[in-house]
């Protein structure tokens, strides 16, 4: 298996040249895309509720990824963090759901971005819901995130009974977004319902 699919890094453009290790051929699912230079500014989050769980925290280096990711519409960078994605959710039971974007926002942005991240990392997903507002909770303040009306509604057809589910967004805030999907969920029926998110603002 390749420890590169990229010559540069993805984030500060440095030639991939690390010295082989142990770690990196064997426990590594996925070639590398950044180098370790740029994935040790990334800071784990200290998970404290298992009904929550994030990967990392919200710092300068993420703001960074996030930015670009998302704003800049740098659709590679979804590899960066599929090796740990896929560490923490392949071996999950529960569905794992994607919180969609709404459609004309995700033309605006030309992909999803929790779609793609759970694509790279090769996890399988639903879309058990829809999006029915383009507001976005990034403009908001914390206390208009609070006081957000409904922002999804159950799609038709969705049969939720008994069954339990892992919510995955790419940033966790407040909880506005999660909780309102969350609700929704438990309302249709679901047994359980937690969380999974890239990063915890």
């Amino acid at each position: 298996m390749k420890r590169y699919e990229v010559s540069n890094c993805l984030l500060c453009n440095s030639p991939m040249d690390e010295p082989a290790t142990w770690k990196t051929l064997l426990m590594n699912l996925f070639p590398r895309t950044i180098c370790l230079h740029c994935e040790e500014k990334f800071e784990p989050y200290e998970n404290t509720d298992a009904d929550s769980m994030s990967l990392y925290k919200y710092n300068e280096q993420m703001k960074d990824f996030l930015h670009h990711y998302k704003f800049m519409h740098d659709i590679l960078l979804a590899k960066v963090f599929r090796h740990q994605i896929r560490q923490h959710l392949v071996k999950k039971k529960e569905i794992i759901g994607a919180i969609p974007m709404h459609p004309e926002k995700q033309k605006e942005r030309t992909f999803s971005h929790v779609d793609e991240l759970l694509k790279a990392a090769n996890i399988s997903y639903q879309s058990p819901l829809e999006k029915i507002t383009i507001e976005s909770q990034a403009e908001k303040t914390r206390e208009e995130r609070l006081n957000t009306p409904p922002i999804f509604a159950l799609k038709a057809n969705q049969a939720l009974k008994n069954k339990s589910f892992i919510l995955v967004d790419d940033i966790y805030t407040t909880g506005t977004t999660l909780n309102h999907a969350k609700h929704i969920l438990l309302e249709a029926g679901a047994k359980s319902v937690t969380t999974f998110t890239l990063i915890r603002g």
